[in-house]
């Protein structure tokens, strides 16, 4: 389920969503579209199937400039991530944590390593907190700068790069998670939407030019935030605020895979991350819940909020429920004891003080198509 907050800020292509045809609500502190004429199903299929554009420019865009070296800078970013951001080599991208003294997780972000700077994207309820954070820990390392002048898109589907690749062919040449800067325009192989795709950062006066000459393409459609949720549930992809907060563990939330081999246990750069002894003690020595996914039995969906249940035993939570319209049947994810996350183990969800059966899926429920 969305996350909605009070309205604030407006995109700087808000009246052309409305003239779009765009259903908007608040979410993070922006007015967002929610879906289009599509509709969520329709533009969650679309997006699948042919390219879909959305519009993600709340996420705050960090730039880091070193104040002596990259190198320098790529050790000091080590102290807040459990990452290898020192072998990051230039024009490559990571997915990184930014984690807490207590091994929480403060926020997740992709960072791309440039000639001289390193490039940030963070979600939106978390960038003004993120900025602070990064300002006050690196303020002997970096010059942190958010860089407000700047609209970000995201291009997702299996027909993404042939669509680009008209517009700026040398994209077509970028593996995932390959950053590439093309004059004004920042240029990713990345999304999170379990699809091919490129997230795409230019300036606010380059971006309308943009956004008319992709959807005039007709494999082009506008894509909306219900949609956007929809496709990163289908791709098992946690979310900031439902599967990660500033009490849930990266082991907890499935992420082990990212806290870089280096910075673990016997790794040439073992701990010094915030949280170190909680998360690695965690790698070694597992934890007593975990996120998995779940698969309601029948056609109602579960949502976030949701309790489970084995027999009388309260075992965990839903944090995030819908329909997957690739799939055709509900799904959900959330967060269960250890002793109950096994793959086929069928739990009861209370919903509304009545249990229907789920059961325990491996994640993802669809299978990325990342080109490699």
């Amino acid at each position: 389920m969305l996350e909605q907050n009070s309205p604030g800020q407006r995109l700087h292509l808000h009246d052309f969503h409305v003239q779009l045809g765009a259903k908007m609500v608040p979410f993070a502190g922006y007015e967002m579209p929610v879906q289009y004429a599509l509709g969520v199903m329709g533009e969650h299929l679309h997006t699948r199937q042919k390219a879909g554009l959305f519009d993600i420019s709340h996420m705050g865009q960090i730039i880091l400039t070193p104040q002596r070296s990259m190198a320098d800078l790529a050790l000091a970013l080590e102290r807040l991530m459990p990452v290898d951001v020192l072998q990051l080599q230039v024009g490559r991208q990571r997915y990184g944590l930014l984690t807490n003294a207590a091994g929480g997780i403060m926020d997740d972000l992709m960072f791309a390593r440039r000639q001289d700077h390193f490039f940030l994207v963070v979600n939106a309820a978390c960038k003004a907190k993120d900025l602070a954070h990064l300002q006050n820990s690196l303020s002997d390392d970096a010059i942190v700068t958010m860089r407000s002048d700047r609209a970000l898109l995201a291009l997702q589907g299996p027909q993404a790069e042939l669509v680009l690749a008209r517009i700026l062919p040398q994209a077509a040449q970028l593996r995932f998670m390959d950053s590439a800067v093309f004059g004004d325009i920042w240029v990713s192989r990345s999304g999170y939407t379990g699809e091919d795709g490129f997230e795409i950062s230019l300036p606010h006066g380059a971006v309308r030019g943009l956004v008319d000459a992709l959807l005039a393409m007709p494999e082009v459609a506008p894509i909306g935030l219900g949609a956007r949720d929809s496709l990163r549930l289908e791709a098992g992809m946690p979310l900031y605020g439902h599967e990660m907060d500033e009490a849930i563990s990266p082991i907890e939330a499935g992420l082990a895979w990212a806290v870089s081999k280096a910075r673990r246990r016997g790794g040439a750069r073992a701990g010094g991350f915030a949280g170190a002894g909680r998360i690695l003690d965690e790698l070694s020595n597992g934890t007593n819940r975990l996120r998995v996914g779940l698969l309601p039995e029948g056609r109602a969906p579960m949502r976030g909020g949701v309790t489970l249940y084995a027999g009388d035993d309260m075992v965990g939570q839903i944090t995030s429920g819908g329909f997957g319209p690739s799939l055709g049947t509900p799904i959900a994810m959330g967060f269960v004891t250890a002793e109950q996350a096994k793959p086929g183990a069928v739990l009861m969800g209370d919903l509304r003080g009545k249990r229907a059966p789920l059961r325990i899926s491996a994640l993802p429920f669809y299978q990325p198509t990342y080109k490699r």
